[in-house]
C-alpha cells in the first residue's frame, strides 16, 4: 500500500474520576479518502484527564511516526491533529501557556515525537471525536477488567462511518495572540459554555425523616406527601429561571416522581440513566444507623473507614460507586457538551460528583450535608476540568 505523506490524527483521553482510571485512544486517517490507517489505545493507570489526553496525542503522533518508518521521518510530512480538548490544542499550538508542571514534560514529549513535520492543531466539538473517544474507553474498560486493549476487539471504527477530511494545508483559522490574557485572580482560558448538570436530590419518602438507610437494593419507596409538596415546589422554581434544556433521571420511584413533576412544568422529555442509582446498601436497607451499629457493627466500622468495604450481605462499596457514577457523569457531559442538564439523583450519587469535582478524598462523602429536594451545580468545561457552584440550596422549598 502507497501511504500518504499528509495524515489526519484524531487524539482523546479520558479518567473515570479525574483523576481516577484513565486511558487514551488515537487514529490516524488519510484525508483524502477517510481510511483508517492505525488505531492505538492504552489503560494508563490513575491519571488526570488532561495527562490522558497528551497521551494520546503522543501516541497518535508516534504512530504516524511508525507509519513512515521507512523513510525520513518528518521530511514532506503533513498532520493535522484533531482534538476536543482545547487545552491541549491551544498548549501545543503556543497560543496558551503552559504552568502545570505536570503538563510541560508531557507536552515536549508531544513536540519531540515526530521531528521535522509540519504538525497543525484544530480543536474539534466532542460529537466529532467519537472514534478517538471510543478507544479511550475501549481502554479503560480493558484496563478495569485487567486486560490490555487489542485492535482486534475494537469496534470504534464499525461505530464511526467516516468520509474523507478537509485538506491538512487548509486549517481552521485561530486567533493570533500568542497567549490567552488572564483577567481577575486565577482566572481561566473561556472553554465555552460548560456542560452544566443541576443536580436535584429526590423529594422525601416515608424512609426519607426516620434517616432509615434507602438504597436500590431494598424496596423503592414512593415520595410521600411531604415529597410531592417538594417536587412541586423545584418544578415551579425551574419553570421560574428557565434555564434547564434537559432531564435525566435514576430509574428508582423517588426520582422518577421528582423529575416527572419538573418535566411536566417545563414540557421536556425525562431520559433515564441507571448509572444514577442510589447505592445498594444490602442487608442495612430499611434500617437506622443504630439499628445497623448494633446488627452489624464490625461491618459498619469497616465501610466506614474504606470506601472499598461493602454493606453487609452483598451491597455496593463507595468506590464501586464512584466508578459507576463517573462513567454516567462522562456519558452526560459528552452528550450535553454546552447544554444546562437537570439530574434527578440520590444522596450518594451527587455527593460522589462534588467530590469528585473537587478532587476531594472519599472521606468528603461523609462531611456533606444533603436535604430531600435540595439543588447542587457542578459545570464541566472543554479541557475536562470542573467547578462546583451549588452545594444543597434549599431555598426554592421555602
Amino acid at each position: 500500500m502507497s501511504l500518504p505523506r499528509r495524515f489526519v490524527i484524531e487524539a482523546d483521553g479520558g479518567s473515570r474520576g479525574n483523576p481516577g482510571p484513565a486511558g487514551y485512544g488515537a487514529v490516524v486517517i488519510d484525508p483524502d479518502t477517510g481510511e483508517t490507517l492505525a488505531e492505538t489505545a492504552e489503560y494508563i493507570g490513575v491519571a488526570t484527564n488532561n495527562v490522558a489526553e497528551y497521551k494520546g496525542l503522543v501516541a497518535g503522533l508516534r504512530a504516524v511516526g511508525a507509519l513512515i518508518a521507512d523513510g525520513p521521518v518528518g521530511t514532506g510530512v503533513q498532520v493535522r491533529v484533531r482534538m476536543d480538548s482545547k487545552l491541549v490544542v491551544e498548549q501545543m499550538s503556543g497560543r496558551w501557556k503552559i504552568k502545570h508542571p505536570d503538563m510541560k514534560p508531557l507536552a515536549a514529549e508531544a513536540a519531540a515525537a515526530l521531528p521535522g513535520a509540519d504538525i497543525t492543531y484544530e480543536w474539534i466539538p466532542r460529537e466529532r471525536n467519537k472514534h478517538a473517544d471510543r478507544l479511550a474507553n475501549e481502554a479503560m474498560d480493558a484496563g478495569r477488567r485487567g486486560d490490555r486493549w487489542k485492535p482486534s476487539a475494537s469496534t470504534a471504527a464499525l461505530d464511526t462511518p467516516r468520509a474523507p477530511v478537509a485538506a491538512v494545508s487548509a486549517p481552521a483559522p485561530v486567533a493570533a495572540d500568542p497567549v490567552t490574557p488572564q483577567v481577575g485572580w486565577g482566572s481561566a482560558p473561556d472553554l465555552g459554555a460548560p456542560a452544566t448538570l443541576v443536580l436535584l436530590r429526590h423529594g422525601e419518602t416515608a424512609l426519607t425523616p426516620q434517616k432509615r438507610f434507602s438504597g436500590s437494593g431494598g424496596t423503592d419507596p414512593e415520595l410521600s406527601a411531604a415529597g410531592r409538596e417538594q417536587a412541586e415546589r423545584a418544578a415551579a422554581a425551574f419553570a421560574a429561571r428557565g434555564t434547564v434544556q434537559e432531564i435525566v433521571s435514576s430509574p428508582l420511584r423517588r426520582c422518577r416522581e421528582t423529575a416527572g413533576a419538573v418535566a411536566a412544568r417545563l414540557g421536556l422529555e425525562v431520559r433515564v440513566e441507571d448509572g444514577l442509582r442510589e447505592t445498594d446498601f444490602g442487608a442495612w436497607e430499611g434500617l437506622t444507623f443504630g439499628e445497623v451499629k448494633e446488627r452489624y457493627g464490625d461491618d459498619l466500622d469497616a465501610w466506614l473507614a474504606s470506601p472499598d468495604a461493602a454493606p453487609t450481605g452483598g451491597g455496593e462499596s463507595f468506590a464501586e460507586v464512584a466508578d459507576r457514577v463517573a462513567a454516567a457523569r462522562d456519558g452526560l457531559v459528552t452528550r450535553y457538551a454546552g447544554r444546562t442538564v437537570l439530574v434527578v439523583t440520590h444522596v450518594t450519587p451527587i455527593k460522589t460528583l462534588v467530590r469528585l469535582a473537587l478532587g476531594a478524598p472519599p472521606e468528603a462523602l461523609f462531611r456533606m450535608e444533603l436535604s430531600a429536594a435540595s439543588v447542587s451545580t457542578v459545570a464541566y468545561y472543554a479541557d475536562g476540568n470542573a467547578s462546583v457552584r451549588l452545594l444543597n440550596d434549599t431555598s426554592h422549598l421555602r
